[in-house]
């Protein structure tokens, strides 16, 4: 069936501003692609490109009737942003209005557009470092502690993700993210007098990892590395590179973790929920409740409940616009330990959410919600048959495309491939060949129906990847302009690759976000005393 794209609610700037600030729920959706994100969205937007929009708005929209605005780049005679009106009221969600003007409109009425990614959260590390004042080691006197302690021993601790940490990391550090570490950093701390050294790549989890252990009461040094691997890049020295060192063979702490943890817990008035409050909280129509699991990635795949969200905590605090969509909503953590879920919880009410735990035994007795059903791929073929005049889009991200691809293919992604078509003087009888990776089919699908919602009869899905694709294949290096390649986040991409300049301007960059954000941004959030002084 066409998508309706009339009759949608249309607000300005001043309303948008102001119902970030009433104090009700909502969520500002920016539906274009990665890379338009990364270069200017308001404060408090939420990433939901539309080439993912129906996989991803469930687990970011639990509750149809939530309020929702979305954003786009305001061009009115292609509105991406009306595209996902119709989409998202397809999938049940009645309470749409849309930025009139998109970004530049919101940048037009004298608002901020902040460029990066995850912005709340880590404009919420560098408020942590100020208030709390998390000590902090440079490059520098790390290595000059290294080399002068002798026998005192020195804990360096990676805080991020096992697959950063592989692709690169600070000689000798063991991964441990930040959601882990208050269940295992007495495996790795050593005796009572190590000084234990938190890093990440730049700055933010560095500073909530050394200052989670604070907050713990670890009764030792603590520090966060100034910069992570990007100081000590900076600082001439070498990183090192497929390092596996890391927590999961280690076991979870015992009893006197638990007890830290939950004291940390009371201290910020994170409540452990009983079944029947907990019931409540997720059967409440008028709030989105979010039922977060914790863990490590690997404990979820065992046991997790399916119909718990997976946000690994120390990816949540960093990266909460990844999990949660909705402002005011509450977060109920769950952990089967009982040390990882408060810890993480604590943070979240600092980040202004009101979130508590529940134990895993209760929350497996919850019914699943129903969601919007899942993207199919019936018509997805390893071997599609090409005819002459068969059109082949290549959906895969611009960065493969460049390097090899179908032969005659073109480039193309969701919002844009009613573009492509016409550049490429298709017509509604010719055959269509959406072409993409295994992992991505479910997305094709999203394409082929707006395809066929638009009249394309002959639209068929090779989701097999290069090495399966039945014709020739092109490997000559190609360029696309920026300007196309609006997938990819540009800003500051290469700091991680020895570019150096751009790793100056990403460390920059963070330091510098607390003085872009007006007062209404930054009270979003209750950091340290203002967290306990709001506790009723």
């Amino acid at each position: 069936m066409p998508l309706a794209l009339d009759a949608f609610r249309f607000i300005d700037a001043s309303t948008l501003r102001h119902w970030l600030n009433d104090g009700r729920e909502i969520a500002l959706l920016d539906v274009r692609e990665a890379g338009q994100f990364g270069e200017g969205h308001p404060f408090f937007a939420t990433p939901l490109p539309f080439s993912r929009l129906e996989l991803d708005a469930p687990r970011l929209l639990p509750r149809f009737t939530v309020r929702i605005v979305l954003l786009d780049d305001g061009y009115a005679h292609a509105s991406v942003a009306q595209r996902a009106a119709a989409r998202l009221r397809q999938l049940g969600y009645d309470d749409i209005a849309i930025l009139e003007g998109g970004a530049s409109a919101w940048q037009r009425a004298g608002y901020t557009l902040f460029r990066g990614i995850n912005v709340p959260s880590k404009t919420f590390g560098e408020l942590v470092e100020r208030e709390y004042g998390t000590p902090h080691v440079s490059a520098f006197q790390l290595q000059r502690w290294r080399a002068e302690r002798g026998g005192c021993p020195i804990a360096l601790i990676d805080g991020r993700t096992p697959d950063e940490h592989r692709r690169m990391a600070i000689p000798g550090a063991v991964c441990v993210p930040n959601g882990e570490l208050a269940a295992h950093i007495d495996a790795f701390a050593g005796s009572p007098d190590t000084t234990i050294v938190i890093h990440c790549a730049g700055r933010t989890r560095s500073i909530i990892g050394a200052q989670t252990l604070r907050n713990l009461g670890i009764r030792r040094d603590v520090f966060a590395l100034e910069n992570g691997t990007q100081g000590w890049t900076l600082a001439g020295f070498e990183l090192e590179h497929g390092s596996t060192r890391g927590h999961a063979d280690a076991p979870l702490a015992g009893s006197d973790a638990r007890a830290r943890a939950q004291a940390l817990a009371q201290r910020f008035g994170v409540a452990a929920l009983d079944e029947r409050t907990a019931r409540a909280w997720l059967d409440d129509a008028t709030r989105t409740t979010y039922l977060l699991d914790v863990r490590a990635p690997e404990e979820y795949a065992r046991d997790g409940l399916p119909f718990a969200q997976h946000a690994p905590g120390g990816q949540l605090v960093q990266a909460t616009d990844q999990s949660v969509a909705v402002r005011h909503a509450r977060l109920l953590l769950v952990d089967h330990d009982g040390i990882r879920a408060p810890v993480v919880a604590h943070w979240l009410v600092q980040l202004g959410f009101e979130a508590a735990t529940v134990d895993a035994d209760i929350a497996a007795r919850f019914a699943p919600r129903e969601h919007a059903p899942a993207a199919r791929d019936d018509d997805a073929s390893a071997h599609p048959d090409l005819a002459d005049d068969s059109i082949v889009l290549d959906l895969r991200a611009s960065a493969a495309h460049r390097h090899a691809r179908p032969a005659g293919s073109h480039w193309t992604i969701r919002p844009r491939v009613f573009d492509t078509l016409r550049e490429a003087h298709a017509t509604h009888d010719m055959p269509i060949v959406l072409f993409t990776d295994p992992n991505a089919r479910h997305a094709a699908r999203l394409v082929a129906d707006d395809l066929r919602d638009a009249g394309f009869a002959h639209v068929t899905i090779a989701a097999a990847g290069l090495d399966a694709w039945p014709g020739a294949v092109d490997r000559a290096e190609l360029d696309l302009t920026p300007e196309q390649r609006i997938d990819f986040l540009f800003f500051v991409h290469d700091r991680h690759e020895g570019n150096l300049d751009a790793a100056r301007a990403y460390l920059a960059w963070e330091t510098g976000l607390v003085a872009q954000c007006a007062a209404d941004e930054l009270a979003a959030f209750r950091v340290g005393e203002a967290a306990l002084l709001a506790q009723p």
